[in-house]
């Protein structure tokens, strides 16, 4: 099967909705067909700063949520990004046949140093090689990318191909495998904002472990607009516009057969629909991953089962990479602290 690699960071105590749709619910589907590999990259995470224990809580939370969204060991492999050390490695392999106009040139670190400021560091600028050498190291034919994610991998690929024409063919260049449309989810309490955890407030964003009680009380308090008429209008009516397509997304019902549904309904019984079909989807997610978080051992090996799948093609690929940039090998037998100084 083509392999296929993609990644989420651990920067909150929950995914919320929109990476459920955008990313998680995709690669369960992806799974079936593909020889999937998909990693916490918590690598990613430290590029601004963490509160270490949050980082190790969030990691676990991270990993334990995809696979109560469905995720199977047994059909990808699931890792922790810095329990392959080859990343590193690869990253800075590649960081050194990385112009630095190329690397000035991504749009997601200016956005991001402009948020950050003064606290801007060299990892965040370098954060493209990096997920680069993510891709590359497995080889991935394709990669799940939504339009933000664009420029970055054809960074991959540029990198690929100059690495293949300076040392011979080592690496696949791959392709963007473009993730199936979904909408773009809005800020619930201002709809003309995406949903997101950088910049949403708490009342804006459903959170995939949110309760059901806190999901309804999200969804009733929505911003919607005049008047009382579920129709779908960017212009007018930019609230109920964003519900309905949180609606369509989850129920897979076009927009247009939900505003027929709702013709005359008014917005309070379109609402408490909506809450309930985000309440059936996320209350069982919610309740595996709290399962899933009760047994630490049993979720660790799973992770480290994951790695060490990962790390057997990682370390083919970088025994390739070193052989051909012309790395002195290392001598198995020596260990490095076996070894005696010299007379």
């Amino acid at each position: 099967m083509p392999r296929v690699l993609s990644g989420i960071q651990p920067t909150a105590d929950s995914f919320h909705l929109g990476n459920y749709l955008g990313a998680v619910r995709q690669w369960v589907a992806l799974q079936e067909t593909y020889d999937a590999f998909y990693c916490v990259v918590d690598l990613h995470a430290i590029t601004v700063p963490q509160d270490p224990r949050l980082l190790t809580e969030r990691t676990r939370i991270a990993a334990a949520q995809l696979l109560a969204a469905g995720l199977d060991p047994d059909k990808c492999t699931l890792f922790v990004q810095s329990h392959v050390p080859e990343h590193t490695e690869l990253a800075w392999v590649l960081g050194c046949m990385t112009g630095f106009g190329e690397a000035s040139r991504m749009t997601q670190f200016k956005d991001k140093s402009g948020k950050v400021g003064t606290e801007t560091s060299v990892g965040l600028f370098t954060y493209p090689v990096l997920q680069a050498a993510d891709i590359l190291l497995y080889l991935a034919d394709q990669v799940p990318v939504g339009e933000d994610q664009r420029q970055h991998l054809e960074l991959s690929r540029t990198l690929a191909q100059r690495f293949n024409h300076r040392f011979g063919e080592t690496f696949v260049v791959p392709q963007p495998y473009i993730l199936k449309e979904v909408a773009k989810i809005y800020d619930l309490q201002d709809p003309s904002a995406k949903m997101s955890k950088s910049s949403s407030s708490p009342q804006g964003i459903i959170d995939v472990l949110d309760t059901p009680d806190v999901i309804r009380r999200k969804i009733s308090r929505a911003v919607t607009d005049t008047g009382s008429e579920v129709r779908a209008d960017e212009a007018e009516k930019p609230g109920v516009t964003n519900l309905l397509r949180i609606y369509s997304a989850l129920s897979g019902d076009p927009v247009e057969a939900i505003e027929a549904r709702y013709a005359g309904a008014g917005y309070g019984a379109f609402k408490k629909d909506l809450a309930e079909q985000l309440v059936a989807t996320f209350a069982p997610i919610r309740e595996r991953t709290n399962a899933i978080l009760a047994d630490p051992p049993a979720l660790d090996r799973i992770l480290a089962r994951g790695a060490g799948r990962a790390g057997k093609v990682a370390a083919e690929t970088m025994t390739a990479v070193r052989n051909r940039i012309g790395l002195l090998p290392a001598t198995p037998s020596l260990s490095r602290t076996a070894v005696a100084d010299p007379p």
